[in-house]
């Protein structure tokens, strides 16, 4: 999946830069009024309740131009967590300095899960309270976007309560950048003064908040693949149910006083039963600029668009799921201006942001008279991972995240019997290029089928045959997969004008080509 404007890439050639060649006036400061953020508080009454929708404004009346890509969006949660199963208490010689955490983490769902998994690490690393790197959380790092919670504190919370499931308060604040948001991620500097303001209207989804449980001193006994202590080691995605240590407790081995540390792990299912929004704020960046300037840009857009190039996903559920010989399903839609297809494998239906590697060969998919890739795939092969990083524009150049290279590279089972995790692997998915790499071409090359149907085969067998097959064997209880998601990724556009006040039209029916011409004729 290609994006416009990686902050690590912004000295190198992208859309953007391209755009700004042929479109973008510069803006000059008016020597005054200077760089500044402004503090933009919600239209919305808060308080405001986990069902209802928020609207905040994006741009300020003391700033003739705002710069998106350097906004953010700050927000304050009160939640309610509901535990099926209690936290016993601590012995005393273990309860001080030795606790199990779990962490929250807030992401977006299927369009925000794929755009912020192929963000490099340095970028992540660089966002402090934004993002939750697995290997950041389990050294309970502090600027991790979410909350740890003691084990202490749950079995506080919970030992009165008489009846499951068990309730507890958790409030924690998170940041979410604007160029975070797909949708966002190209705006750089807009001038608001000259199209309007820009709003934005949304609701969290508390179904793609992530859990999971952390213990340095407990990994060190237990991070080996250990047949044992089956406790789950990744995220979890919220309402589902996970394996966690939910006890500690030391007994005596021998008349020298000798101890032996023992575990309670149970199954665990953390679901959310409401949440409030206590307070949000949009922190906007931005400044003034000189009349002249104003008034040579105005007069530029008059008879040219203001273009920001952009994209979407649309996502499909495939009518089939997998069987234990593998999966064969199609799906028939309409094409329109797609540059990259991907694929998503939940093993439970409230799966949002937590995609595991099926480990499956031969698979690919059949659309429009020819095989993409043109041949099969190996999920777990070497060559299968640099096509990965390459259709992400990511090889050579960034880092990815250990999370993302452990779930595309790392096996859940051999012939014999299945491995359990030792670190977070539900940042997989696959991405199928459609269209080259840009390289400044101004041609569209995806896939179009002109708005007629067209089908969509996906075929795939299990590396891991019968009982070890983690994909189709979710859990040793008979349980099997939700079918697998499609989403296309479409190039869409923002088109502005300073006509009547301020226009402002989202293009997604033509193509870079054709809206470039706009901009240059």
């Amino acid at each position: 999946m290609k994006t416009f404007i990686p902050k690590s890439q912004e000295n190198l050639q992208t859309i953007e830069n391209l755009l700004k060649t042929f479109a973008i006036q510069p803006f000059q400061n008016d020597g005054e009024h200077h760089f500044s953020i402004k503090e933009i508080k919600p239209e919305s009454q808060m308080p405001s309740l986990f069902d209802k929708e928020v609207i905040i404004s994006l741009s300020d009346s003391d700033h003739y131009v705002t710069q998106m890509q350097n906004s953010f969006i700050t927000l304050e949660f009160k939640m309610n967590l509901l535990f099926d199963n209690k936290f016993d208490k601590f012995d005393d010689a273990y309860k001080e300095g030795k606790t199990i955490d779990g962490s929250l983490w807030n992401d977006a769902t299927t369009e925000s899960f794929i755009y912020n998994t192929i963000k490099p690490k340095s970028e992540k690393n660089n966002n402090r309270f934004v993002h939750s790197l697995y290997e950041n959380v389990r050294k309970f790092d502090i600027s991790c976007c979410g909350r740890f919670i003691s084990i202490k504190e749950i079995s506080e919370v919970l030992a009165p309560q008489t009846s499951s499931p068990y309730a507890m308060p958790v409030g924690f604040t998170v940041s979410i950048p604007l160029d975070d948001l797909l949708i966002f991620s190209a705006f750089s500097e807009y001038p608001n003064s000259l199209f309007g303001d820009l709003k934005i209207k949304f609701k969290i989804n508390p179904s793609a908040f992530v859990f999971c449980q952390i213990d340095p001193d407990i990994d060190l006994f237990f991070r080996n693949w250990s047949l044992t202590f089956q406790y789950t080691n990744m995220y979890t995605q919220i309402g589902c149910t996970a394996h966690l240590v939910t006890g500690i407790r030391a007994e005596e081995l021998t008349p020298s006083r000798l101890k032996n540390l023992v575990c309670a792990i149970k199954p665990v299912t953390v679901s959310v039963r409401s949440y409030v929004i206590e307070a949000i704020t949009a922190n906007m960046c931005g400044y003034k600029a000189s009349e002249t300037c104003l008034n040579r840009v105005h007069q530029f857009y008059q008879n040219h668009p203001f273009v920001v190039p952009a994209q979407r996903i649309e996502s499909l559920v495939f009518p089939s799921a997998a069987s234990s010989a593998g999966i064969k399903t199609t799906q028939n839609i309409p094409l329109s201006h797609v540059t990259d297809m991907c694929l998503l494998f939940p093993k439970d239906a409230r799966h949002v942001t937590c995609y595991e590697n099926p480990c499956y060969f031969d698979m690919y998919i059949n659309t429009m008279n020819r095989n993409f890739p043109n041949f099969p795939m190996n999920t777990l092969n070497e060559q299968f991972f640099t096509m990965q990083l390459q259709a992400n524009n990511d090889d050579n150049i960034f880092e990815e995240c250990d999370e993302y290279e452990e779930s595309l590279a790392t096996p859940r089972a051999n012939n014999t019997r299945r491995y359990n995790s030792v670190s977070d692997y539900t940042s997989f998915f696959i991405t199928i290029q459609c269209k080259r790499n840009s390289n400044g071409a101004l041609s569209f090359d995806g896939l179009d089928s002109k708005n007629q149907n067209t089908a969509i085969e996906l075929k795939g067998h299990p590396i891991f045959a019968g009982k070890i097959d983690t994909y189709y064997n979710v859990d040793t209880n008979g349980k099997h997969p939700p079918p697998p998601i499609l989403c296309t990724v479409h190039d869409t556009f923002w088109l502005f004008s300073p006509r009547d006040g301020g226009s402002c039209i989202y293009d997604i029916t033509h193509s870079f080509d054709q809206v470039i011409n706009q901009v240059t004729a």
